[in-house]
């Protein structure tokens, strides 16, 4: 019995070896997966550093008031066009009306007076000449006809005044423009120094870009820069207008001003954007720079697939340095002679076998 047990275990493990043999196929060979290369670094002669700033319009203008008051009339809205006088905010003035009436009575009451000096003055003058008056009576008229004056000019000058008070209580466009804020409706008590309402002319824009210190003395005024609008992902040209020559209240950054030359009209102010600058004296025979969209990140790490001497992937991490448009610095990791992937017509892993395009 125990021997009938063995052959027939015997008999089941020759059967299962047969049928694993049989099974057994070879591994078809994979796939080559179809890449595009890099061959070396192409641009190793930038001499240009990076900065991101904001565009802002040149003409802008955040409108308050000094007097206090209650918000009449806003006939204005976010992005309405306006016209340079054009009537933006008005506020309660009664006061001031009051205040207006009796200027003007003061006016009248003072050129009246004013009016009667003088034809006394003339008439003592012509009597003075004719020796009919005396040269105190003339004195006495010339007195008072030089203290009507006064009054009637200090008259005129507090209806400037009030002209003036008028100016605050009702805001007018101080250039053309398009209106970009509102900050207050009608019934708000409006207090002095508070912004009211933003304006800004869309016509010519500028960039604000902050350099550190290492750079701001590579930076001059009048050199031409590339300016990258990233949200519509286009390249505008402009010059610097502007060079700060102080960071006390910047934290260690210096404002460069760059006005755009004729801008797109898809511009808007706000928007980020990274500027180029070119630095003479900086030499970079020997900088390599890599797209940025060839890069394979890994939480912190990043790196580029490489191609070995098997024609497999081999991902290479590297050490980046600064942004050049849509380029980046390689401080280590690759040689300005090496070729990298560039794009995959498939998923790219270590080892996986690749064709060149």
């Amino acid at each position: 019995m125990k021997t009938n047990y063995m052959l027939i275990l015997l008999v089941l493990s020759i059967m299962t070896v047969s049928c694993g043999n049989d099974t057994k196929k070879p591994i078809a060979d994979q796939t080559p997966i179809a890449v595009k290369i890099n061959e070396g670094n192409e641009n190793t002669n930038h001499s240009f550093l990076t900065a991101s700033g904001t565009i802002q319009a040149v003409k802008s203008a955040n409108l308050s008031t000094r007097m206090m008051g209650f918000v009449t009339n806003t006939p204005v809205n976010v992005g309405d066009k306006v016209q340079k006088g054009q009537l933006l905010l008005a506020i309660n003035n009664s006061d001031l009306q009051a205040k207006l009436s009796q200027v003007n009575a003061g006016i009248t009451e003072a050129t009246a007076a004013f009016t009667n000096a003088e034809k006394d003055y003339n008439r003592y003058k012509n009597l003075f000449a004719d020796h009919s008056a005396s040269q105190k009576e003339l004195d006495d008229m010339t007195a008072h006809y030089n203290m009507a004056q006064a009054r009637l000019e200090g008259a005129k000058q507090m209806k400037n005044e009030v002209d003036a008070q008028f100016a605050y209580a009702n805001i007018r466009a101080p250039f053309d423009g398009v209106v970009t804020g509102k900050f207050i409706k009608n019934g708000d008590m409006a207090n002095p120094g508070m912004p009211l309402i933003s304006l800004e002319s869309p016509e010519h824009f500028e960039v604000m870009a902050m350099v550190p210190e290492s750079e701001i003395s590579k930076i001059t005024s009048g050199i031409s820069v590339n300016v990258l609008v990233k949200s519509i992902n286009k390249t505008v040209k402009g010059n610097v207008s502007e060079v700060s020559s102080s960071a006390k209240n910047t934290g260690g950054q210096y404002l460069v001003k760059i006005a755009l030359n004729n801008p797109e009209t898809a511009i808007l102010s706000g928007m980020f954007v990274t500027v180029q600058f070119p630095l003479e004296t900086q030499t970079s025979a020997n900088m390599v720079l890599i797209p940025v969209e060839a890069l394979v990140t890994k939480g912190q790490l990043s790196g580029v697939y490489t191609i070995s001497d098997g024609n497999t992937a081999l991902l290479r991490w590297l050490r980046l340095g600064r942004t050049f448009g849509n380029q980046i610095e390689v401080l280590s990791g690759l040689n300005s002679d090496e070729s990298y992937i560039v794009s995959a017509d498939g998923k790219l892993y270590n080892g996986v076998n690749v064709t060149i395009q």
